[in-house]
C-alpha cells in the first residue's frame, strides 16, 4: 500500500485520472439522477482529501528519509575524500622514500669500490650535491685527524670543487663535533644559539642556512658532513634527516678508507722507522724512470749508511740502536720533502733517497749538506751525549746508469768507496764513458 502510493504521488497524471474519472462521474449521476447523490459525493471527497493528506504525509517521511540517507552518502563521499587524500600523500611519501632509498643504493655501492679517503669524500660530496641538487648550495667534508681537529678533505659547489681557506671548519662544525649530533639552522641571522658577527668564514662565503651531521661509527666521530647555503630556509628536517642517513654511511666509508690505507703504508712502510720499504723503492724506480726517460729529464738516487754502527747496539744496546735510526730517519724525512721525493730505508743501517727531476750536481750538495746536518746532530743515549756520522754515495739516471738495477748498484759502489776512504763523507758515481 505504502509503494502504491509513493509511485501514485510520483506520477502526477495517475493522480488526475484517479480524481477527474470518479468526480465526473458522480457530478453527472448527480445532476441528471439525483440530488441527493451529492451527499455521496461530499462523501466521496472527503475520503479523497483524507487520501490525499495521508500521501502527502508520506511523501514528506520520505523526503526526510531520503534526505538523511543523501547527507550519509555525502558523510561517506567526504571521508572517501580524505581518505583518498591521505592515500596521495602516502603514495607520494613512499615515492620520496623509495628514491632515497636507490639514491642511498647507488652511493652504497660507489663507496664499496672506493679504498681512499679521497675518493670515498669526494663520492660523498658528489652524491649529496646531486641528492639536494640547489643552486648556491656547498657540501663540505671535514675528517678527524689524529690530532682531535678537523680536516678539510672535500668541498664542492654544484659538481665543480671549491678551494677553502678554512680548512679546519667555523664555530658550527666545531658545535657538531662537540656535540655530538646534527644541526639545522634556517636563518644564520636570526639563530639564537649562534652569534652571527662572532662567526667569520676566512673564504668570504656568505652564509644563510645549513645543516651540518656528525660521521659517527659507534661512539666514535670520524669527521663531520655538512652543507650550507648563501639563502636562509634552504634546508627542512626531513632534508636534515636524509643527511643524518648518508652521513651514517660515509661515516663507514670513510673509517673503511682509512683502515686500507694504514694497511697499505704498513705493507709498504717501515715499521720502526715509518720510511718506505725497498720494495716500494724499486716499483716506484721503475715508474720513474720511465717518465725521466719519456721527458729526457734526469734524476737522482743516494745511498746512505751509518758509520760504526754496530760499536753503537754493542755499547749502548739494541733500544739505543732503535732511537739513532729513528732520528736519521726524521732527519732524512724533514730535508726530502719535496713532491715526489721517496726516503727508505734500505736495510738494516742503510737508507736511500730517491730524487725525482733532480741532476746529479744538486743530489751531490743535498748529499753533503745532509752529511754535514747528521754529523752535528746530538744523539742523548742514555745520558750520554754523543754524535754520529754517515757516508754517501750519489749516482744519478741516465748519467751513470741506464737501469734501475745499475742506478741502485752505482750508488752502492760510490757509497763503498766513500766507507773504503775513510766514512764520513759524500763520493759521487763515476759517470759511465
Amino acid at each position: 500500500m505504502k509503494n502504491l502510493i509513493v509511485r501514485t504521488v510520483k506520477s502526477p497524471h495517475i493522480l488526475v485520472i484517479l480524481l477527474v474519472i470518479p468526480l465526473g462521474g458522480f457530478f453527472l449521476y448527480a445532476r441528471y439522477s439525483a440530488s441527493q447523490f451529492f451527499v455521496c459525493l461530499a462523501i466521496s471527497l472527503g475520503v479523497i482529501i483524507g487520501y490525499l493528506i495521508y500521501a502527502y504525509i508520506t511523501l514528506n517521511e520520505r523526503q526526510a528519509v531520503l534526505s538523511l540517507e543523501r547527507s550519509e552518502c555525502e558523510e561517506r563521499l567526504n571521508l572517501l575524500q580524505v581518505e583518498i587524500a591521505h592515500e596521495r600523500q602516502a603514495n607520494t611519501a613512499l615515492q620520496g622514500k623509495i628514491t632515497n632509498y636507490s639514491l642511498l643504493k647507488n652511493l652504497t655501492e660507489k663507496l664499496c669500490a672506493s679504498f681512499t679517503l679521497a675518493d670515498t669524500s669526494q663520492i660523498i660530496a658528489a652524491d649529496v650535491n646531486g641528492v639536494y641538487d640547489r643552486a648556491e648550495m656547498t657540501v663540505i667534508v671535514y675528517l678527524l685527524r689524529s690530532a682531535g681537529e678537523l680536516s678539510l678533505i672535500a668541498s664542492l659547489r654544484g659538481q665543480e670543487p671549491l678551494n677553502l681557506k678554512a680548512k679546519r671548519g667555523d664555530l658550527y662544525d666545531q658545535w657538531v663535533f662537540k656535540n655530538f649530533k646534527p644541526l639545522l639552522v634556517e636563518d644564520t641571522k636570526t639563530d639564537f644559539r649562534f652569534d652571527s658577527e662572532k662567526i667569520s668564514t676566512e673564504d668570504g662565503r656568505t652564509i644563510r642556512s645549513l645543516m651540518s651531521v656528525p660521521l659517527t661509527v659507534g661512539e666514535k666521530t670520524v669527521g663531520v658532513l655538512r652543507v650550507d647555503s648563501s639563502k636562509e630556509h634552504h634546508f627542512s628536517t626531513e632534508d636534515l634527516r636524509f643527511l643524518n642517513t648518508v652521513g651514517n654511511i660515509g661515516a663507514v666509508a670513510l673509517e673503511n678508507a682509512q683502515l686500507y690505507e694504514r694497511v697499505e703504508d704498513l705493507a709498504i712502510r717501515d715499521s720502526l722507522t715509518g720510511l718506505y720499504l725497498r720494495r716500494h723503492l724499486l716499483e716506484r724506480l721503475s715508474t720513474e724512470i720511465g717518465r725521466h726517460l719519456r721527458n729526457d729529464t734526469q734524476m737522482s738516487f743516494l745511498m746512505i749508511d751509518l758509520d760504526h754502527f754496530k760499536k753503537y747496539n754493542d755499547r749502548f744496546g739494541h733500544t739505543a740502536g732503535d732511537i739513532v735510526l729513528k732520528t736519521i730517519a726524521m732527519i732524512l724525512s724533514d730535508m726530502f720533502k719535496q713532491p715526489g721525493d721517496i726516503v727508505c730505508r734500505y736495510g738494516g743501517e742503510e737508507f736511500c733517497v730517491l730524487l725525482p727531476d733532480c741532476n746529479k750536481k744538486k743530489a751531490g750538495k743535498l748529499a753533503e749538506e745532509l752529511r754535514k746536518r747528521i754529523e752535528g746532530q746530538t744523539i742523548i743515549l742514555r745520558r750520554e751525549r754523543t754524535h754520529i756520522t754517515v757516508s754517501v754515495g750519489v749516482a744519478a739516471f741516465p748519467t751513470d746508469a741506464t737501469t734501475k738495477e745499475e742506478l741502485v748498484q752505482k750508488a752502492d759502489v760510490a757509497l763503498y768507496e766513500a766507507k773504503a776512504s775513510g766514512r764520513n763523507r759524500t763520493v759521487m758515481a763515476k759517470e759511465t764513458i
